[in-house]
């Protein structure tokens, strides 16, 4: 179906051709998706040493961090410091988890507390920080930068140091990056659509009819989102589910939430919406609630697993949510500095994909992680276990029975 914003555009950018999806079948899409993530394997360099590296893998990462330490020899033979700047924010997931995860692995990989850094920065102050880093021997910048033009500052600075610069959870268009961490994109897109169809037909609404909402459109993240909900809901579209409404997009939840009254207020039969993330659908539930709509009969999807969209969820509001385990993340990051302060190559088993700047078209190498759709099925399995949120915590108040009924128990 051809939408009034293309979904593998991002606006002010050139066509994005980081994923081909053939939309025929959610089999193939799937298909493509895993042979798209393979790359040729690289071994690993000997380094000066002539020691070989040490193998490692992102499907041997744990939530306890235990994996790091078969690191320690390469931390041992690696020069110079590593630096993570990540963003300060009104959202707490840096302070909480990325920083002391970060931190976490680095020292369980080997690295002392002189050895490393990690801060949190506004984006005016990160070329300054980066630049402060630089001076003080880092060799390796780990960096998430929002403000995409102190990113692309940082990162040609470094460059011109001779410093690796690895881009943390959001790449940085026009950047002189040399590696990505971050979670398939696309992959994010087909578990939202796929999740929209499983809840439609679980919470058995009779004809769809369906509000596609997208995030910011100047970021490329919103389009691999919705190229890969497109690829799912299509052909739905084709067979006699209606796409209603498609707005054109953001990241702020009092924008989404206007856009979405004024397109239900229009389109009083829009009975289900594709939202790209939690803090979005937030305030469009509450706007349902107040509009008297029942749980289980209007189907929304979210991203992120927050403490809100969880509640959404266990209460019936919300489909679902995207989770991206961010101790995955943490240690994939790590271990990829661990590896270019060594002077070594990553191994395929940790470098196992390329993204493409939308901006350079260049070829980004890669670690990409996959994300998980979570419901109250697997909510304890997930959310619980990794501990990105406790379950005393999660079913407080009147949460208490939504939780027993999804077998959590505080």
């Amino acid at each position: 179906m051809v939408r009034t914003s293309s979904a593998g555009q991002v606006t002010g950018l050139p066509s994005l051709t980081w994923r081909t999806v053939l939309r025929a079948s959610v089999g193939t899409v799937l298909l493509a998706l895993a042979v798209s993530c393979n790359r040729t394997a690289v071994p690993s360099s000997h380094g000066n040493t002539g020691t070989a590296a040490p193998q490692f893998s992102i499907g041997k990462i744990t939530n306890n961090f235990s994996t790091m330490s078969k690191l320690r020899p390469l931390a041992g033979r690696g020069r110079g410091r590593i630096a993570v700047i990540l963003p300060d924010t009104l959202a707490t997931r840096w302070a909480d988890f990325d920083a002391p995860y970060i931190e976490r692995s680095l020292k369980d990989a080997g690295l002392e507390a002189s050895q490393f850094t990690v801060q949190l920065t506004t984006g005016s102050n990160m070329f300054s920080d980066a630049e402060r880093a630089i001076a003080k021997g880092a060799k390796v910048l780990i960096i998430d930068a929002r403000d995409s033009g102190a990113g692309v500052q940082v990162e040609s600075y470094a460059s011109s140091k001779h410093v690796k610069v690895i881009d943390y959870d959001f790449l940085t268009p026009g950047g002189t990056h040399n590696y990505y961490v971050g979670y398939d994109s696309l992959k994010v897109g087909v578990l939202q659509g796929q999740g929209l169809v499983n809840c439609i037909a679980a919470w058995k609404v009779k004809n769809p009819n369906i509000i596609f909402m997208r995030g910011d459109p100047t970021d490329y993240n919103s389009a691999l989102y919705a190229e890969g909900s497109d690829a799912i809901l299509d052909p739905k579209f084709a067979h006699g589910w209606k796409d209603v409404s498609n707005p054109a997009g953001t990241w702020d939840p009092l924008i989404a939430s206007s856009e979405f009254q004024q397109q239900y207020k229009a389109n009083m039969n829009i009975n289900a919406a594709l939202i790209p993330n939690d803090e979005n659908a937030s305030p469009i539930i509450r706007y349902l609630q107040s509009r008297g709509i029942k749980p289980r009969t209007f189907p929304v999807t979210g991203l992120d697993a927050g403490p809100v969209a969880l509640h959404n969820i266990l209460a019936g509001y919300q489909c679902g949510t995207v989770y991206k385990p961010i101790y995955l993340e943490a240690q994939a990051a790590a271990a990829l500095a661990i590896y270019l302060r060594a002077g070594d190559t990553p191994p395929a088993t940790l470098q196992n994909g390329d993204i493409t700047d939308p901006l350079t078209q260049n070829a980004i190498a890669s670690v990409l992680l996959t994300p998980e759709w979570v419901t109250t099925l697997n909510m304890k399995s997930t959310i619980i276990a990794d501990h990105f949120e406790t379950a005393a915590k999660l079913c407080a108040g009147a949460y208490a029975t939504d939780c027993a009924d999804a077998g959590i128990s505080g």
